[in-house]
């Protein structure tokens, strides 16, 4: 059964050079049409699976950039989903949004649409940093923004911010995480730069022309973040995300728990009904296969049982909590020892892993290497 819902808003007005996501410039795209779309792909979903979106906890809206709509087309939108996704069970509704996108207008929709969490992609105070990763706005866009989302009633906001960045340095670091602590905020991701294919960023990388931090340096920024994070009253609970009381994701907290959810939109990804698929990402191919009837999916791949299994190691083990023994048994009807017994006392004896009676879990040492510590997990079929 699905516990949440991820709908994709592919479009933007200005592409970062890092982002492999689906995503299309806005000028000139069928935006009316493909929100009507999504509308129509939820009744098919729910009409195909009635008894998959019955407890739905929390709803995301990524992109793209959802925040690229108008105020109007917010509305449509936001009065699609309330119309096809019942609501009662849902606690957190997110949206992602730019900070020179959200005027007052957006965000009175997205507040009375039901949107009650904002997470805003900021990445950096440093505005040389912002121009090379292809961000426009501004810190002062930043400022203002929050201070007009708090003055809309939207108290549970996020900021993501970015380190490994071309030419960062240690200061500019630094000096962007004092300036996040200043805003006094619930929550902050902090990420690592990956260059991905198919990004302005991997033709530069692959030309010679990008320049990035050591890994020493890259390391050295994420045990500054762990600090500082802790000593501000943010407390770690995933790699990348750290929180006040009450203030973590739920909706992340799905897919690191190995849980179910919707995807909807143009190259959205989905788990439901153990599979996983992924919709078509050419908005013609989307919009064409939905008004045809049929739900606009271009991959599945049924989840074997060993995958099930290792999902819940190498997604859990991103939690600071870690894998939980009971929760291990009640989806698998065995111990985790049962089948991971040696990974577990081989990684514990590298100090890469802590085994309690409640489970296991990364140590601080090992959330430096978590990639290297997940793929011990990986089994065969």
């Amino acid at each position: 059964m699905a516990r949440g819902v991820y709908i994709h808003i592919p479009f933007c007005h200005q592409i970062c050079n890092y982002c492999d996501f689906n995503k299309f410039y806005f000028k000139n795209q069928p935006v009316d049409e493909y929100i009507e779309t999504l509308g129509k792909e939820m009744a098919l979903a729910i009409q195909k699976y009635p008894d998959h979106f019955k407890q739905i906890e929390t709803i995301f809206l990524g992109g793209g950039t959802p925040t690229a709509l108008s105020p109007e087309q917010l509305e449509k939108l936001l009065g699609l989903i309330r119309t096809y996704i019942p609501m009662d069970s849902v606690t957190e509704f997110t949206s992602e949004a730019n900070p020179d996108e959200l005027s007052e207008g957006k965000l009175q929709a997205l507040f009375a649409g039901g949107v009650n969490r904002l997470s805003m992609g900021v990445q950096s105070f440093d505005q040389t940093l912002l121009k090379k990763i292809g961000r426009t706005h501004s810190n002062e866009h930043v400022y203002e923004t929050i201070a007009l989302a708090k003055k809309v009633g939207f108290h549970n906001i996020s900021i993501d911010l970015m380190y490994g960045l071309p030419g960062q340095t240690m200061a500019q670091w630094e000096d962007s995480l004092a300036k996040a602590f200043a805003l006094e905020l619930p929550h902050i991701s902090a990420y690592s730069l990956i260059v991905e294919p198919k990004t302005i960023f991997y033709n530069q990388y692959t030309k010679g022309k990008l320049h990035l931090p050591t890994e020493d340096l890259e390391a050295d920024m994420y045990d500054v973040l762990m600090k500082q994070m802790e000593a501000h009253g943010l407390q770690q609970y995933e790699i990348s995300n750290f929180a006040q009381s009450d203030f973590s994701s739920s909706h992340n907290k799905i897919y690191w728990e190995n849980d179910e959810y919707a995807g909807f939109g143009a190259g959205a990804h989905g788990y439901v009904a153990g599979i996983r698929y992924s919709n078509h990402g050419p908005l013609k191919k989307y919009i064409d296969a939905v008004n045809k009837g049929d739900l606009p999916i271009v991959y599945e791949h049924i989840v074997t049982e060993n995958e099930k299994r290792e999902e819940q190691m190498f997604l859990g083990l991103r939690k600071t909590e870690g894998v939980l023994h009971h929760i291990y048994e009640e989806k698998f009807n065995e111990t985790m020892l049962t089948r991971y017994r040696h990974v577990i006392e081989k990684l514990v004896s590298e100090g890469l892993l802590e085994h309690d009676t409640n489970g296991i879990h990364l140590t601080r040492k090992g959330r430096f290497v978590g990639n290297e510590v997940f793929q011990q997990f990986l089994l065969e079929d």
